[in-house]
């Protein structure tokens, strides 16, 4: 933040503005609780021994509250609350004494809380309604702020991972102020996977990588990461911007074999997260079947739009065990290619380069080890589709 009559001084001089307005001391903090500006102390009895607030002593002194601190008032609805909210003492969890919440929202979004101690009688109802207007005010500075390229990794990962229902609803809206005008663009969601670091902050910085409004990493696998990407577009099947900024990605990734899949385009930020279902699953696709990566669009991943929808603990049936062990890859391979080629056995041989009676002894002997039917419609089904999950 600017100082000497940059922005930080015009969040001390509002904070102050609420101060004199309520006549008690204003402290505000940014959503993550990380302490922004206080207002003087016009008493010492705020630190006397006997209404000491380790909660409120340790938010100043270390400019930040403790996860359990921001559980603990969350709780009271402050991220969804348009109005005061009033905290009441609870001296077991360290709060002495009671607390007055003035959330500081932007276009609906929360971006941090005005916070007072409540005494009694307390402010009156008018007063409130003007420290909200200065709220409000303070909540436009945030946002300004968040414009000025501000990096968005937080907001764009909790729109891809927060939960359906006012939790999505919410990250949703924090991108849209943080994007700006921005947000009513036509953008991509990109799948970059595995990217090869494990560290969740080993991860390029979005200014570096062309178009690109926000990136992030996600959980891979049981272990891994992948990157998810934002980039504008200028039209749905103009992908120039989003293929540059995943040619970039590849180099950072050095010797690394990674690939990309692409999600649809989407206008509405609220289809984000779908984007990132589709995006993912091309990227499964191809590292599963190479022939369709290194760069998967999933428009064209074929059964694997399904497949990759199924829960991995039901996409695998009992029936193909036999064939899918390490003996049997040829079978599974001859199978594969023979459903592949439609049942066709002329054009199966060639592509396997065998006879036709090499063909027809492998499919057999499938027949066998699953008691499926390569004569049977459903069965070849079954067998097709398990023999492709099965390299998800």
């Amino acid at each position: 933040m600017r100082e000497n009559g940059g922005v930080k001084g015009d969040y001390q001089e509002l904070v102050d503005e609420i101060s004199a307005l309520l006549s008690a001391p204003a402290t505000l903090e940014n959503r993550d609780f990380g302490l922004i500006a206080f207002g003087a102390h016009d008493s010492d009895s705020d630190f006397d021994e006997s209404t000491l607030d380790p909660v409120r002593t340790r938010s100043i002194l270390t400019r930040r509250s403790t996860a359990a601190v921001r559980t603990w008032f969350e709780g009271f609805g402050i991220a969804r609350a348009t109005g005061p909210v009033r905290i009441p003492p609870t001296p077991e969890a360290g709060v002495y004494r009671g607390r007055i919440c003035l959330p500081v929202r932007h276009r609906g979004v929360v971006l941090g809380y005005v916070w007072l101690l409540d005494d009694d009688p307390g402010p009156t109802q008018q007063q409130l309604t003007a420290a909200m207007e200065v709220a409000g005010r303070i909540g436009a500075l945030l946002a300004d702020e968040a414009q000025a390229g501000a990096d968005l990794t937080r907001e764009f990962r909790e729109v891809l991972t927060a939960e359906r229902g006012w939790q999505r609803d919410m990250a949703v809206a924090a991108l849209r102020t943080a994007l700006g005008s921005r947000a009513d663009g036509l953008h991509a969601v990109v799948c970059v996977a595995p990217w090869p670091s494990a560290d969740p902050d080993d991860a390029p910085s979005f200014r570096t990588i062309p178009a690109a409004d926000a990136l992030c990493t996600v959980p891979w696998g049981a272990a891994g990461q992948a990157l998810a990407l934002l980039v504008r577009l200028r039209a749905a099947d103009a992908l120039g911007p989003a293929m540059a900024a995943t040619a970039k990605l590849r180099e950072r990734a050095g010797t690394a074999v990674v690939t990309a899949g692409f999600g649809g385009a989407r206008r509405e930020l609220g289809d984000l997260g779908a984007a990132w279902q589709e995006a993912t699953a091309a990227a499964r696709a191809a590292l599963a079947e190479p022939r369709l990566g290194p760069d998967a669009h999933w428009a064209a991943i074929g059964p694997y739009r399904l497949l990759t929808a199924l829960p991995p603990d039901t996409a695998h049936d009992p029936v193909l065990a036999p064939l899918l062990l390490p003996a049997n890859r040829q079978l599974a391979r001859t199978t594969e290619v023979f459903l592949d080629c439609a049942g066709q056995a002329g054009r199966t041989a060639a592509e396997l380069g065998i006879h036709r009676q090499t063909l027809y002894y492998r499919l057999s002997r499938v027949e066998q080890l699953t008691g499926l039917d390569l004569d049977d419609g459903e069965d070849r089904l079954l067998l097709h589709m398990g023999l492709k999950a099965s390299r998800l």
